[in-house]
């Protein structure tokens, strides 16, 4: 299965309105661009402790779902940020992409 930007936005979009709809719930408010933030930090942090039980330097059960799992997760809190920040995030990634690989090119 394949994803293009926009659709990844869509349906990332989709989701985040479901969670700002339980964080009134349960918070009487929404949560901030600083707080979506600090959540996927705490997700890309699970990414590297994932990385290391994957590569035998921590041990912890069930790491290859979970691993797919934040990593994807990781994606999409990347995806929520740039959309609430008015970034295009599959031009930033064009931009970054283009950019880095000019560097090579020299």
């Amino acid at each position: 299965m394949s994803i293009n930007f926009e659709q990844l936005k869509e349906r990332s979009l989709v989701i985040r309105k479901r969670y700002h709809e339980l964080e009134r719930i349960h918070h009487e408010s929404e949560w901030t661009v600083e707080e979506d933030a600090l959540a996927f930090l705490t997700d890309a942090g699970l990414v590297g402790r994932h990385v290391m039980s994957q590569q035998g330097r921590w041990p912890k059960e069930n790491t290859e779902e979970e691993l797919k799992h934040k990593i994807g997760e990781s994606i999409w809190w990347l995806t929520i940020l740039a959309e609430r920040m008015d970034i295009n995030i599959g031009e930033a990634t064009e931009s970054f992409l283009t950019k880095t690989e000019k560097l090579f090119e020299k």
